[in-house]
C-alpha cells in the first residue's frame, strides 16, 4: 500500500475503492455495448453487400434466359423483316449480363459489388466460365452477322448460334442456382456467427453484474448492517458505563475526603528526639523507638545511625545535623531504612536548642508520613484516573460527532443503494430483455442503455460529492461552500445560490471549518431531500469576529417542536438536525433553526473567534 493511501481517512479510502470498482464495471458494460453496436453495424453492411450480390446473381439467371428468348425472337423477326428493335435490346441485355458476371467475380464499385474471395464460389464460377463464354460468343456472333431476309447462309449461322445458346443455358442456370445457394449459405453463416458473438457479449455483461452484486453490493450491505449493529451495541454499553462512572465518581470523592482527614491525623503524630552537638542521643520517645525498631543496647549510638541503617543516609543526616547551627528551624522529608529493614517516610523538623552551659543541642520532631506519602501516591493515581475519566467524558461527547459522521456515511450508502443500485438493476433487466432477433427493438434498447449509463455515472458523482472537498483544506470555508452550492445546483437541477457579504476570505481553525462546512452541507441536503425545496440561498458574512451563515429555502418546512425531542432515527432529517446542533456545540458555536409548515426554513449558524487570518 502506498504512502498516500495510508494517509487517507478510512471513509475516503473506502469510497475511492468502491468508485474504482464501479468505474471498472461500468467501463466493461460500456465496452460490451460499443462492441455489440460495431458488430451489428458491420453485419448490417455485410448484409447489404450480400443482398446486392444475391440479387445480381439471381438476375444473371433471368438475363441468360432473356438472351436465349431474344435470340429466338430475332429469328422470327427476320421472317417479318423487323429485327432492329430486338437487336438493340439483345445488345443491351448482353452488355448488362457480361458486366454483372465480371462484377460478381472481380467486384464493381458502380454496382456496389465487392471483390469475391470465397474459394468455393470462385471454383463454381470457374466451372461456369466455359458456358458463359460460349453463350457470350454465340450472341456476339449473332450480333456480328445479322442476316437479311432470304440470306440462307446468315440464317444458318443464326440457327447454329441459337443452338449453342440452348445447349449452354441449362448448365449455366444450374450452376448459377448453386452459386446463389452458396451466397445464401454464407450469409446465414455470418448471421449465426454474429448471434454467437452477441450471446458471448451478453454473458460477459451479466457476469459483470453478478460480480458487482457479489463483490460490491453484498459486502457493502453486510458492512452497513454490522456498523448499525455495532452502533446500537455501543450506545447500550455507553449508557451502562455512564451509570457506573457516576457511581465510581461519588465513591472516589468520599475516599478523597477520608484520605485528607487521615493525612491530617498522620501529620500531627508525635515522634521526637533530642541530641547533643556531637550527635549523641539525649532523649528519644518510646513511639519513635518502636517505629525505628531500635533495641535498648543500641541507644548509645549517634542519632544519625539510629534513624537509619543505610550508610549513605547516615552520612547525609550527620551533615544536616551538624550544619544546623543557626537559630532557624530546618524541615526535611526523608525516606529511611529502619533496623527491621522497613523503609518509612519521616517529616523531620530540626530545631536548635541552647542550654545554660552554652552547649548547643538539637530537638528533632518527626511525623511518620509513610501513609501520607502512600496516600498521596494513591491520590495522584486517583487524580490521574479522574483526569482520564474527564477525558473519557470528552471523548464520549466527541463520539456524538462521530455518530453524526456515521449517519452521514449511512446517508451516502443509502443514496448509493437507492439511486445507483436501482439504476444498475434496471440496466441488468434491460440487457437481459435484449432480443437480437428483433433488430429495431435491440437498437432502441441500446440507446436507452446509453442514457441509463449516463444517469448512473451522474449518480456516482452525486454520491461521491458529499466527501470532504479539497477546497476546504486548501482555501477555507468560503470557497468550499461556494463550490458546494454550484456543484449541488448542477447535480440536482435546483436553484441553489451563494451570496458572500464578507469583504475578504477568512481562515479559521481547521476543526471549526470542517464542522461548519458539514452543518451547512447537511442543511442544504435536508432542504433538497426532505423539504423538497426548489430555491435555496446560502448567505455568508463576517463582522466583529463573528462568522454568520444563513441557509434559506422555500421547502415544505416542519414542526419546530421536533427540535425539543431526542430523535430515535434519521427519518425526515431528525437525526440530521440533532447532530447539526451537536457539531456546533462542539466548537462553541450557536445554531438557530426557524421553520413553519408550508413556509420554508431558515437556519442560522454563528461562530465567534478571536484569531483570524487572510
Amino acid at each position: 500500500m502506498s504512502k498516500s493511501q495510508l494517509e487517507r481517512p478510512l471513509d475516503s479510502a473506502t469510497f475511492v475503492r468502491i468508485r474504482k470498482w464501479y468505474l471498472l464495471a461500468l467501463a466493461g458494460i460500456a465496452i460490451t455495448i460499443i462492441i455489440a453496436q460495431i458488430l451489428i453495424q458491420l453485419h448490417l453492411n455485410s448484409q447489404l453487400d450480400d443482398s446486392r450480390v444475391i440479387n445480381v446473381a439471381g438476375r444473371q439467371r433471368a438475363y441468360s434466359q432473356k438472351l436465349t428468348k431474344e435470340a429466338l425472337l430475332l429469328k422470327d423477326a427476320f421472317e417479318i423483316d423487323n429485327p432492329d428493335l430486338i437487336v438493340s435490346e439483345l445488345q443491351r441485355t448482353l452488355e448488362v449480363w457480361k458486366t454483372s458476371h465480371r462484377g460478381l467475380i472481380e467486384g464493381n464499385r458502380s454496382m456496389n459489388l465487392p471483390l469475391e474471395d470465397d474459394p468455393e464460389i470462385l471454383k463454381l464460377f470457374s466451372k461456369l466460365e466455359p458456358h458463359h463464354t460460349a453463350m457470350v460468343k454465340a450472341v456476339e456472333s449473332i450480333l456480328g452477322s445479322i442476316p437479311k431476309k432470304g440470306d440462307t447462309m446468315a440464317q444458318g449461322n443464326l440457327d447454329s448460334n441459337i443452338a449453342i445458346l440452348l445447349k449452354n443455358e441449362r448448365p449455366f442456370l444450374n450452376l448459377m442456382d448453386t452459386i446463389v445457394n452458396e451466397y445464401d449459405k454464407r450469409s446465414k453463416e455470418q448471421l449465426q456467427n454474429l448471434k454467437q458473438k452477441e450471446y458471448l457479449l451478453l454473458a460477459f455483461s451479466l457476469l459483470i453484474l453478478i460480480l458487482e452484486i457479489l463483490f460490491i453490493f453484498r459486502p457493502l450491505s453486510i458492512q452497513i448492517r454490522k456498523t448499525i449493529t455495532n452502533l446500537m451495541q455501543s450506545q447500550h454499553e455507553s449508557d451502562i458505563n455512564s451509570k457506573k462512572i457516576e457511581t465510581l465518581l461519588s465513591e472516589k470523592e468520599k475516599s478523597l475526603k477520608e484520605l485528607q482527614e487521615l493525612n491530617f491525623v498522620i501529620d500531627n503524630a508525635a515522634l521526637f528526639a533530642s541530641a547533643k552537638k556531637d550527635g549523641s542521643v539525649v532523649f528519644i520517645s518510646k513511639k519513635f523507638v518502636n517505629l525505628l525498631g531500635i533495641k535498648q543496647e543500641q541507644l548509645n549510638k549517634p542519632l544519625s545511625e539510629l534513624l537509619t541503617v543505610d550508610e549513605g543516609q547516615q552520612q547525609y543526616l550527620k551533615e544536616i545535623l551538624k550544619s544546623n547551627r543557626k537559630n532557624n528551624i530546618r524541615k526535611e522529608e526523608i525516606q529511611i531504612k529502619t533496623n527491621t529493614g522497613d523503609r518509612i517516610w519521616l517529616d523531620i523538623s530540626i530545631i536548635p536548642m541552647h542550654q545554660a552551659s552554652k552547649q548547643q543541642s538539637i530537638l528533632i520532631l518527626c511525623s511518620d508520613i509513610t501513609e501520607r506519602k502512600q496516600n498521596l501516591l494513591k491520590v495522584e493515581q486517583l487524580t490521574q484516573q479522574n483526569f482520564e475519566e474527564r477525558m473519557q467524558q470528552k471523548k464520549m461527547q466527541a463520539s456524538q460527532i462521530v455518530e453524526g459522521q456515521e449517519e452521514e456515511r449511512k446517508r451516502i450508502s443509502k443514496d448509493i443503494h437507492d439511486g445507483i443500485g436501482q439504476m444498475l438493476t434496471a440496466l441488468k433487466f434491460n440487457i437481459e430483455s435484449i432480443d437480437i432477433e428483433n433488430k429495431e427493438k435491440t437498437i432502441e434498447k441500446i440507446a436507452y442503455l446509453k442514457d441509463l449509463t449516463s444517469d448512473l455515472i451522474k449518480g456516482v458523482r452525486t454520491a461521491t460529492f458529499n466527501l470532504t472537498p479539497p477546497e476546504l483544506s486548501d482555501h477555507g470555508i468560503f470557497p468550499a461552500i461556494h463550490k458546494m452550492t454550484v456543484e449541488l445546483s448542477k447535480l440536482t437541477g435546483k436553484t441553489i445560490l451563494f451570496e458572500n457579504k464578507a469583504e475578504k476570505n477568512i481562515r479559521f481553525d481547521s476543526l471549526a471549518e470542517t464542522n461548519i462546512y458539514r452543518v451547512t452541507q447537511e442543511a442544504v441536503n435536508n432542504a433538497i431531500k426532505y423539504a423538497k425545496a426548489s430555491y435555496i440561498l446560502v448567505t455568508i458574512n463576517f463582522n466583529n469576529d463573528i462568522l454568520s451563515i444563513v441557509i434559506d429555502d422555500d421547502g415544505k418546512g416542519f414542526d419546530p417542536t421536533i427540535l425539543t425531542q431526542v430523535p430515535k432515527n434519521s427519518s425526515e432529517g431528525g437525526m440530521g438536525l440533532f447532530f447539526m446542533k451537536e457539531r456546533i456545540d462542539y466548537i462553541n458555536g450557536r445554531i438557530f433553526i426557524n421553520s413553519e409548515l408550508g413556509k420554508g426554513t431558515r437556519i442560522t449558524i454563528n461562530y465567534k473567534t478571536d484569531k483570524t487570518d487572510e
